[in-house]
């Protein structure tokens, strides 16, 4: 035990809390800069070199390999260092740059990648060593869709009997692995965003029972895009900000330095964290420690304005300062979550069966596996199968149809006087990310769309609601907005052809400069 706990002690101290972290997020519509032809997909065997160049020549500070619902490639430290011995000689993983897996969650898909990606930990810590590296290359792990605090125990006490074993067998080599992994829990549910505390109070319990000691810091991680996708982004945006306020305290309360992520998309529904909100998107979610730095924040703006707004994330994140929020406050702020998702949920249920056809024509950017299936999960609203968040999101936008608006006006028509207030207190920018996404609005399309199914008139009702409740007029006014009115409606003519529907869910994404 003291072994250990002299382990995680000695760690934190040299540990660098990394701003921008660089993921694998298909939501790219226009190609990689690093590509010299114009295909916006990325394979499995370019992301190796993609790492390097978001970690070398953008200056990203940590990259996020992902394992979950995807394929990875198992011998990416080895290209890395083989590939890259110079750059990483001067900058080592895990003390400059990071390289961070995402986990599958051996609750929700198949196991099969888990102990992959654990011997990958263990071996490139062997390949480090062999290159007279001093700091050990992967040593902290994401679990996702995290939900109870035995499955983060549960990753940490089967390392360090494969830690162990590995050592126990392979006895050529003469250094023992080091045991213990650190572990981001990654919270994806609103309702359990909400009660992140309790989360975090049980690990750190079973923790000091198992380790003998306290974790010396955590970095919890909050979704930005599936709580959208099942409860709406105001629900989503609300829940973020009591979990950043929850999480602080934990860290007062229980002396432990707290670190938190947040995993936000380009777009407004997805988190709306781009290189032209970057000031925005900091005072919004003041005290988050990283952010995601996804694809389309990536490729899809000008290279100068991309690496200026990591600078601008590297400078400020480490200081700002989450909102707290009020016992007082906290229960409107729960109402309103509660009549937010009722509204969007309702809605949302009815009119699925008439985007599976654009759901399946949105263009793949990564090599995943089947959402569901053998080695996939699935998620469902009603009877109805619900698509990736990336997808739901790039179809709704591109048939004018902004995911933002769906039960926006009637949930804000029901709000109480105090509600409106503790709204506004806490979400400091819902009218002007209103507005930005209201630039994508095609009634004529929606109206076409509820000839078939009166459904869509609910959202008209949400459009014209919530320019009252804000004294806006949306729709689109540059001319780029223009154009992508007009591929809108194109793309409704276009039904039955999902070859023609995928180019134009691509051309949209390059308007909007993300594909969903």
């Amino acid at each position: 035990m003291h072994a250990i706990w002299a382990c995680i002690v000695s760690h934190a101290m040299k540990r660098q809390i990394p701003a921008t972290m660089a993921t694998q997020h298909p939501d790219n519509a226009r190609s990689p800069f690093w590509k010299k032809e114009n295909d916006p997909f990325v394979s499995v065997h370019e992301e190796p070199e993609e790492a390097i160049l978001c970690l070398r020549d953008l200056g990203v500070q940590e990259f996020m390999w992902d394992w979950e619902g995807k394929y990875a490639d198992e011998s990416v430290i080895d290209k890395l260092f083989s590939n890259h011995h110079t750059y990483f000689k001067k900058n080592q993983l895990g003390r400059k740059k990071f390289l961070t897996f995402r986990l599958p969650n051996v609750w929700k898909e198949k196991g099969y990648s888990l102990i992959r990606a654990l011997m990958v930990i263990l071996t490139s810590e062997d390949f480090a060593l062999d290159l007279s590296f001093t700091s050990r290359p992967l040593f902290e792990v994401i679990l996702p869709m995290t939900e109870r605090a035995e499955q983060l125990l549960y990753i940490q006490k089967s390392f360090k009997k494969l830690a162990r074993f590995k050592s126990s067998v392979f006895k050529h080599r003469k250094n023992n692995n080091e045991e213990y992994l650190e572990i981001i829990p990654l919270v994806e549910g609103v309702d359990d965003q909400i009660h992140i505390a309790k989360l975090l109070c049980d690990y750190v319990r079973l923790h000091r029972k198992h380790f003998g000691c306290n974790p010396a810091y955590i970095r919890p991680f909050l979704a930005r895009s599936d709580p959208a996708l099942i409860n709406g982004f105001i629900p989503n945006t609300l829940a973020n900000k009591i979990a950043l306020s929850d999480i602080y305290d934990f860290g007062i309360a229980h002396r432990i330095p707290v670190y938190p992520i947040i995993g936000a998309g380009s777009l407004i529904f997805r988190g709306g964290a781009n290189p032209e909100r970057a000031r925005q998107f900091v005072k919004e979610y003041g005290g988050a420690r990283t952010i995601t730095i996804q694809s389309a924040f990536r490729y899809d703006y000008p290279l100068a304005q991309v690496k200026k707004a990591l600078r601008y994330f590297e400078a400020k994140l480490p200081k700002s300062k989450a909102q707290h929020i009020s016992d007082s406050d906290r229960p409107h702020l729960l109402r309103i979550i509660e009549l937010f998702s009722e509204t969007y949920q309702d809605t949302v249920a009815r009119i699925l069966p008439d985007l599976q056809s654009i759901f399946a024509a949105v263009p793949k950017r990564r090599e995943r596996r089947q959402h569901i299936g053998l080695l996939g999960y699935g998620r469902t609203m009603g009877k109805n199968s619900l698509p990736r968040a990336i997808n739901f999101t790039a179809a709704l936008y591109s048939i004018g149809a902004p995911p933002e608006f769906i039960g926006l006006g009637r949930s804000l028509s029901r709000l109480s006087e105090r509600e409106k207030r503790v709204l506004g207190k806490y979400y400091l920018h819902l009218k002007e990310d209103i507005q930005e996404a209201g630039r994508y609005i095609n009634r004529d399309a929606i109206k076409t769309l509820a000839k078939k199914n009166p459904a869509w008139l609910a959202l008209l009702e949400d459009i014209t609601l919530a320019e009252h409740f804000f004294g806006l007029q949306l729709g689109p006014k540059k001319t780029d907005e223009l154009l992508h009115r007009n591929l809108s409606s194109q793309l409704l003519l276009r039904y039955r052809d999902r070859g023609e529907m995928s180019r134009l869910v691509a051309e949209t994404g390059k308007l909007r400069k993300s594909l969903g």
